[in-house]
């Protein structure tokens, strides 16, 4: 919980703060940017809400937030926003929400599919979510894109028997996976879901396709909105850049249209315009 004696001097005066347990993971800024603003250490209350939407969205990312840095004054709100998750995005795919502190407040996914629903990474484990989950059918596969995110993907697959997916080279985040990948070729999971083995950030990162339309890329690729391009970090690549830049390039043979990353921006872009903003990255990252 946030504590008053921990307040950022940053933040702007009124009823919702950050304090310096701070993680800088980016969530509440993807949640609630017109809010909460970043110092490159740290987020912190950039405008305080001018309307209830807007007071809306800084709630949701009050409860997103990994560390529970995010604190208003006078009585809490978060119940007016607990049932919100998972929040849709785009047709069945969904924002889990209540990032875990595990993952470094990374992303998770939920798609609801009549062959049986997806969760891509894994949120903290909350009863809340669990139920919510259930009302939209369950869980039948947990995608796991590479041993960074993985959080409490073991306790939803032990509530849900779903069949954990990872690769072999990060099978020591989950021992105990259901499905290990091998190698490096694209593998089609069930009909519409494809792994794209993307080593780089670690040695056995996995992406997942979607539907020709969606891609769950983990920590290999996401959206730049300070550059308004999409993005990849050197500084963040923790096995290899140069077979970071080419996994990356191999994305060139899938066409789609939305990035879906564990860290960072997620956008839609048409198909014409996200195959050139992804040859323009590859070409960045081979000078970079």
């Amino acid at each position: 919980m946030a504590s008053l004696a921990k307040l950022l001097p940053e933040n702007v005066p009124g009823e919702f703060f950050v304090d310096s347990t701070c993680i800088d993971c980016d969530t509440c800024r993807q949640l609630a940017p017109h809010t909460f603003g970043e110092t490159g250490e740290f987020s912190f209350v950039q405008q305080q809400p001018a309307s209830e939407p807007a007071a809306h969205d800084a709630l949701r990312a009050l409860v997103c937030c990994p560390t529970g840095s995010i604190g208003t004054r006078g009585s809490s709100r978060a119940k007016e926003v607990l049932h919100d998750f998972p929040l849709r995005i785009d047709g069945e795919v969904f924002y889990c929400g209540f990032n875990s502190p595990k993952s470094f407040g990374g992303n998770s996914y939920f798609i609801r599919h009549p062959a049986g629903n997806w969760l891509i990474d894994s949120p903290k484990y909350l009863p809340l979510l669990a139920k919510k989950f259930e009302q939209l059918g369950g869980l039948a596969y947990i995608f796991l894109t590479h041993r960074d995110d993985v959080a409490d993907a073991d306790r939803y697959a032990q509530h849900f028997h779903a069949r954990r997916i990872i690769h072999r080279d990060e099978l020591e985040s989950q021992p105990d996976a259901e499905r290990i990948l091998e190698g490096h070729k694209p593998i089609e999971l069930v009909p519409g879901f494809v792994a794209i083995p993307t080593p780089g950030h670690t040695r056995g990162h996995l992406v997942l396709w979607h539907d020709q339309r969606y891609l769950f890329t983990g920590d290999h690729l996401w959206w730049d909105r300070d550059d308004n391009r999409l993005g990849a970090s050197r500084s963040y690549c923790w096995y290899s850049w140069p077979r970071q830049i080419e996994s990356m390039a191999r994305l060139l043979d899938h066409s789609f249209e939305w990035v879906l990353p564990g860290h960072g921006q997620r956008v839609r872009l048409p198909r014409d315009e996200m195959r050139p903003q992804l040859a323009r990255l590859v070409e960045w990252m081979r000078t970079a």
